[in-house]
């Protein structure tokens, strides 16, 4: 049988790929010849995917709140991905940053659209009571979430307010993180105790969340703005993907999380704790913790009003 040009090419060019890694073509073309074809269900791992999700209780909304919280980690993790794609980038192009942080964004825009899911999608009464199973487990302990934070901007802009004025960047990373915005969700800084919430939280993370600390320190979202030329900076596509990203994430995102729990906790059953026993409102409302990303994008007034127009 004769070969075409066009297959001659590819066969040279896999016996190139392979020949640079010390690899024999005839030996994967071997075995081409007993590989199963590819289906869906093996590609997307659709049986173990649909297996995770395990309830403590027998109320059916318990089913919605697991898949909800599954669903939002797998788009934290595809957060993540692109974050990664923009951070470690050889050439690193103001085009490739906006189409990125688009993406990003359109994430986090999807996250927050679904929080109806939430505030609509479970019986009041039901999870009253499969909430009860759950404590003192707290969607704070979403490690991906943390993750991200650190990806995207400079840790002194994730320091709890009260204490930024003590802390820069020769500050150890072990310092730093004991006054992230988030620990007043669960340490009593008059005594320095933490919650049961923190202390499982930090011993399943703190060692991955102090090394991914170190590693975007000089890379994250805002260093790699600020290592573009001056002109790249001053790109109007990309300032606009970067205010509308820190916005999403820090207001519009936190905001529809804050709203979907305040209808639970603060429902006709009265006044309730968060499951983790945390002071879940000075935790995520933006007007107390002031969490931005990037303060040097935004108005001196628009940095005093941060939060206020969204309650």
């Amino acid at each position: 049988m004769e070969i075409s040009n066009e297959r001659q090419q590819k066969i040279e060019a896999l016996e190139n790929k392979f020949t640079q890694i010390g690899q024999k073509l005839d030996t994967h073309l071997e075995g081409l010849l007993w590989q199963k074809p590819i289906t869906y269900w093996d590609y997307i791992q659709t049986d173990a995917l649909l297996n995770l999700q395990i309830q403590r209780s027998t109320l059916p909304d318990e089913m919605v709140f697991i898949m909800y919280h599954q669903v939002n980690e797998l788009l934290f993790k595809m957060i993540l991905w692109e974050i990664e794609q923009v951070c470690f980038a050889e050439n690193l192009t103001t085009k490739f940053f906006t189409e990125r942080l688009g993406r990003i964004s359109r994430y986090f825009d999807m996250l927050t659209t679904s929080f109806t899911i939430m505030g609509d999608g479970m019986e009041t009464e039901q999870y009253l009571k499969f909430r009860n199973t759950l404590t003192p487990a707290s969607g704070f302990q979403s490690a991906q979430y943390r993750l991200i934070e650190f990806a995207s901007t400079d840790l002194i802009n994730l320091i709890d307010a009260r204490y930024r004025e003590t802390i820069d960047r020769n500050t150890p990373y072990e310092h730093a993180f004991e006054h992230m915005y988030w620990q007043a969700a669960g340490k009593d800084y008059k005594t320095g105790k933490k919650s049961y919430l923190i202390i499982e939280f930090e011993k399943k993370y703190k060692k991955e969340f102090i090394d991914f600390m170190q590693k975007y320190n000089t890379t994250n979202l805002w260093q790699k703005f600020k290592q573009l030329p001056i002109e790249d900076q001053q790109n109007e596509d990309l300032r606009a993907a970067m205010r509308h990203y820190d916005k999403t994430v820090n207001i519009t995102w936190v905001m529809g999380h804050f709203k979907a729990a305040k209808k639970y906790i603060e429902s006709e059953a009265g006044p309730q704790e968060a499951t983790g026993g945390s002071d879940w409102k000075k935790y995520m409302l933006p007007q107390y913790q002031r969490r931005i990303f990037f303060p040097e994008l935004w108005s001196e007034e628009e940095l005093a009003n941060w939060g206020k127009d969204a309650l």
